[in-house]
């Protein structure tokens, strides 16, 4: 399935209106479908004024329960995943201004108690020195001070103890050049650091040995509600559960490779070596 990157998040009215007028030509009121779907009769309304997205599953529950079936029950469905599914690209947050992502991201966090990154070729902005931060966006044009201040205070949330973080960086996203050897050395030794942290918990997936698996973005999963998926152009926004449940998968197929602990800071400080006697 397949949607048009204009059509993401336009679907939310349009699925809003056809639940409701859905359950009218069935005859049935709020109450009564609320009642067989197990749901109150509040998130019914909520749903059918477009303030509240519904699960897929919720739209399952709401078709079954009006004996919705056929092309149009698909339809339906199809209009559910499309609702669920937000697209984000790169031009229009250079438009409003990075700092202000820095802002949704940091309510997102706030919101969240259980994080799993996922980074296939670069490093994470909660990871990163001032310097990778400061040119991880020098192309965008402007003065980004405010940016990096608000990535760089970010930071502060690995050291909430109510939250847990795992990070899988594949050898690639942490030896990636983008600094010059020595400033790419001190980043290797903040992932040493970041390390240490007792909700923390950092891993890398080394080149060397055998890994039968395809990884095509790197993706953040929070919670069990929501993933964020990368793209060279933009980010998916992915609510369905199912979505989700995916991307948790994955994860954890992929954390089976990964290197932890005292062998993975050893790793670390090895290729923090090879960049220092790049200086040299």
């Amino acid at each position: 399935m397949s949607f048009e990157p204009e059509e993401l998040g336009q679907s939310r009215s349009d699925l809003a209106t056809t639940l409701k007028d859905q359950r009218k030509r069935a005859g049935w009121t709020q109450i009564r479908l609320a009642k067989r779907c197990n749901m109150s009769q509040t998130k019914i309304s909520n749903i059918e004024s477009g303030k509240l997205t519904p699960a897929i599953i919720d739209v399952e529950l709401i078709l079954e329960a009006l004996g919705a079936e056929g092309p149009f029950a698909v339809e339906i469905l199809t209009l559910a995943r499309s609702a669920n599914t937000e697209w984000q690209d790169h031009w229009a947050s250079r438009r409003r201004g990075l700092d202000k992502k820095q802002n949704e991201l940091a309510r997102l966090e706030a919101a969240s108690t259980e994080f799993r990154y996922f980074l296939l070729s670069m490093i994470t902005g909660l990871l990163a020195t001032p310097e990778y931060v400061r040119a991880s966006i020098a192309d965008v044009p402007g003065d980004q001070s405010k940016t990096i201040a608000k990535k760089l205070e970010r930071q502060s949330v690995l050291l909430d103890p109510e939250k847990s973080f795992t990070f899988l960086l594949t050898e690639q996203a942490v030896r990636w050049p983008i600094l010059p050897p020595l400033a790419m050395a001190m980043q290797l030794d903040r992932l040493a650091s970041v390390s240490r942290i007792p909700n923390v918990r950092l891993g890398v997936l080394p080149l060397s040995g055998h890994i039968p698996e395809r990884p095509l973005n790197t993706f953040t999963v929070y919670d069990r509600r929501l993933a964020t998926v990368e793209t060279g152009t933009g980010a998916l926004i992915l609510r369905d559960h199912r979505d989700v449940t995916a991307y948790r998968e994955d994860f954890d197929r992929y954390e089976q490779y990964a290197t932890f602990g005292d062998d993975c800071r050893e790793l670390l400080a090895e290729w923090s070596m090879i960049f220092t006697r790049q200086r040299e």
